[in-house]
Parts: structure tokens; sequence; C-alpha cells
């Protein structure tokens, strides 16, 4: 079973956004993957999506589950298949957490979608549907790629 891991700055935003459209795509196609999310940092440890982000996520017919935030660790590294995040930041967090990336792992969510830029980040931007339009479009790109949608 492929393994994927969304990993954002908090992991209250992006990454569980893409973690709960990735489930819900994967399940309307009738494939089946893990998935799940994580932060590169500890600011938000333990909380749940952040209200703006679960209220558009609702307004988008996405299930949500109950989920806590957590940082991403070496053990991840090894545990999944895709590594992947939001922007160039998470990237160079994720390299020095991971101490690298030998076996080629991660990469940023909209370059599935052939386009080099990132996810910006609606904690700041306030700009929660365009983040979510975004992830959509990474997320059914890279399931396309990986034959799970």
């Amino acid at each position: 079973m492929i393994k994927i891991l969304f990993v954002c700055h908090g992991n209250i935003c992006r990454s569980p956004a893409a973690e709960m459209i990735a489930k819900k795509m994967v399940r309307d196609h009738e494939k089946e993957a893990f998935i799940s999310s994580a932060a590169t940092t500890n600011e938000e440890i333990g909380n749940d999506i952040y209200p703006p982000m679960r209220r558009e996520l609702n307004n988008r017919g996405i299930p949500l589950e109950s989920r806590c935030a957590r940082k991403t660790t070496k053990q991840d590294y090894k545990d999944y298949d895709y590594i992947i995040g939001m922007d160039e930041e998470n990237r160079h967090d994720l390299y020095r957490i991971y101490g690298g990336d030998p076996d080629l792992k991660i990469s940023l969510l909209m370059e599935w979608a052939g386009e080099h830029r990132e996810v910006s980040d609606p904690w700041y931007t306030r700009n929660f549907a365009e983040a979510a339009d975004d992830i959509e479009k990474g997320c059914a790109a890279l399931l396309q790629q990986l034959g799970l949608y």
C-alpha cells in the first residue's frame, strides 16, 4: 500500500487539508492508500485543524476526522513512500529533520501538477479558498500519477 505524508509548517491548515482532500479522492475512486500529515515545527502540536480551514473544507464537502497536529520525525522518512511539502521552507526543514533525502521521497505538492510554485500559507494570507483550490489541484495530480485517482 502506498503511504503518503503531507507536511506544512504547523500541521493545522495546509497539510491536514491535503490529508483530508486526498483521503476523500482515494475513497471516491475506491482505491486504498495510507495518508497522513505532520508539521515541521512544534508550534501547534496537539491542535486540531484551524477553524477557518475547517470551515473551508466543510463548505467543499470534505469529511473531517478528529486529529491532533504532530511534528514529523526521522521515522516518518522510513515509513512513508512520498513526503509532500507545501513550500520551499517546508522542503528545507524536511531535509534538515531527515538528514537529507537519499531516496528522493520529498517533493512539493504543486510540482505534481507541473507547477513550480508553493501553496501559499492561509495562516498569513487569510485566503483559505485559494489554498484549498491549490491543494485540490495538487492532490488530484499526485493521486492520478500514483494510480489512486
